[in-house]
């Protein structure tokens, strides 16, 4: 039986018990990394995912640029348009003071390492992921106003950060030779060409799919296909002209979804279903390439001290220093500073780089501290995610009137929650 078809029984099997799997906090990302694992060169040798594969980074490219279409596209601003405080100090204050922070902790614990791939590492671990702890943006124990911070958060921090690795990106390849200015030239050149095809397929696409359904010229799966292939068109027109793609599907989206006033999101979903499916096979590469070679050799103390201090004190003095002045409780700010996980993002930025990383004297050293947080985000968040929302929940319910617990509307969830908890399968 070969891999994939293993896979797809596992799949099978998720889905069947996925809710009662979420009874036990196991998610699907744990599942899919220890298939990974598994069936793998350095398990069971069923799935070959040869490093380096253009085939193997085609699938998780394509897979991201899904999802940030999908997220920038559906994220209602409008709905945070009277409470935007909390997200935007995670984002334009917590998100930069991290990358800061990862890169200066890098640089120290790393010292073979040079200030880029130092500056690389710690953006591509950086962006979050809220599915990896759904329970969190889930339970209605938790205040609405923190977990629509942490959802919106989630949602727009990896399209953020994305030109930053792309610049880091560049900068690596030349192999750190600042002496001339072209890496720097062509990461601008990348974004600038990612922006016009977004402009053109995500506001010109949403404008003409608009007009269409207007007019009664689509239909249901009609409208589908259309979004699934702007979100691919996004991504690989920009390619194809010499942009980024990541930067492109992400900005694309946000265009797409103001171009449609959010009216075809229902139909959007289907795009979304997709990247999740693909999302799965991703977690299982991650687990085949790196996750396995973490176990074949002795584990190394700094890639696990820099994965520890990721987790912990880089996401959370940041998210610290960026509430200042909300008035939260510190239970609150400790909360929203560990529910940081780091996702599908951080694997496919990590597949990406790995190339520049191997033309590095750190390169092997870089690609390990990635894995073991990436892995121990996965199962720390996933296996922590309920219970603390729980006991945080009950904390805040006790406390009386307090900021946490202003007037906020409901956030919608993704489709990424396929346990189904609570009944809030809906849209962000």
């Amino acid at each position: 039986m070969s891999g994939l078809t293993v896979l797809a029984v596992i799949l099978v099997a998720y889905a069947v018990v996925a809710s009662k799997l979420d009874r036990w906090w196991i998610t699907a990302p744990m599942v899919f990394v220890v298939a990974g694992a598994v069936l793998g060169p350095k398990g069971l040798n069923v799935l070959p995912v040869p490093v380096g594969s253009k085939t193997i980074l085609t699938i998780t490219e394509l897979t991201l640029a899904l999802l940030l279409f999908s997220d920038a596209s559906s994220v209602r601003l409008r709905d945070v348009e009277g409470d935007a405080s909390l997200p935007n100090r995670l984002l334009f204050v917590g998100l930069p003071l991290t990358v800061l922070a990862g890169t200066l902790a890098a640089h120290l614990l790393l010292p073979d390492v040079g200030w880029a791939p130092a500056a690389l590492i710690a953006t591509i671990l950086a962006p979050t992921d809220a599915a990896l702890g759904m329970a969190v943006v889930t339970d209605k124990a938790v205040p609405v106003r923190i977990r629509r911070a942490l959802n919106v958060e989630s949602g727009l921090n990896d399209g953020i950060v994305t030109p930053f690795v792309t610049f880091f990106i560049a900068v690596v390849a030349s192999e750190e030779d600042l002496s001339t200015h072209s890496w720097g030239l062509e990461a601008l050149k990348q974004i600038g060409l990612a922006i016009i095809a977004a402009v053109v397929v995500g506001y010109g696409g949403g404008k003409l799919l608009s007009f269409a359904k207007d007019r009664g010229w689509t239909s249901e799966v009609s409208e589908q296909i259309a979004i699934l292939a702007l979100a691919l068109l996004a991504y690989g027109g920009s390619v194809t002209i010499g942009g980024n793609g990541f930067v492109a599907a992400f900005a694309g989206g946000i265009l797409f979804g103001a171009a449609t006033r959010r009216h075809l999101e229902r139909p959007g979903r289907f795009t979304e279903t997709l990247g999740v499916c693909a999302s799965f096979l991703v977690w299982s590469i991650f687990g085949a390439v790196f996750v396995a070679d973490l176990f074949t050799h002795e584990p190394s103390a700094v890639p696990i001290g820099y994965a520890v201090l990721s987790l912990t004190v880089l996401r959370m003095v940041p998210v610290a220093i960026a509430l200042i002045g909300t008035r939260l409780r510190p239970a609150t700010v400790a909360f929203m500073g560990w529910f940081g996980p780091r996702g599908l993002a951080s694997v496919v930025f990590t597949l990406i780089a790995l190339e520049e990383f191997e033309h590095n004297g750190g390169g092997k050293t870089l690609v390990e501290t990635a894995a073991w947080t990436i892995l121990l985000s996965v199962l720390l968040h996933g296996f922590s995610a309920s219970p603390l929302s729980a006991r945080y929940g009950a904390s805040i319910a006790a406390a009386g009137e307090i900021p946490e617990r202003a007037p906020a509307g409901e956030p919608g969830i993704r489709l990424r929650d396929l346990a189904g908890r609570h009944g809030l399968l809906g849209r962000r």
